[in-house]
């Protein structure tokens, strides 16, 4: 092993020497809130398909659903928004290609 330690991450962590902390700190841990489903929070079960303002929030410019990881919608309804977003646009009242 020639005396060299392993990381086990594959060379591609964010450990101290690639922050730049070469003087034996340590970086504590970054706290991240865990996303809550907007429509659990607001007990809306339906999810309308003519709620443009609503659907809109979940599609970014470039016309690409959100993913839950990042919505943070659960899967019940992520499920539903995708039936109403993809039925938006069959109606024509959201774009399914950016500009």
């Amino acid at each position: 092993m020639n005396g060299r330690r392993s990381s086990g991450g594959g060379g591609r962590g964010r450990g101290a020497h690639a922050q730049g902390k070469g003087d034996g700190q340590q970086r504590r841990p970054m706290f991240r809130r865990r996303k809550v489903c907007k429509f659990c929070a607001d007990k809306i079960d339906d999810i309308n398909y003519k709620d443009i303002k609503l659907l809109m929030s979940f599609v970014p410019e470039r016309a690409k659903i959100l993913p839950r990881r990042i919505s943070g919608t659960c899967a019940l309804h992520q499920r539903k928004l995708r039936v109403a977003i993809m039925r938006a646009r069959q109606l024509a009242l959201i774009p399914y290609t950016a500009e």
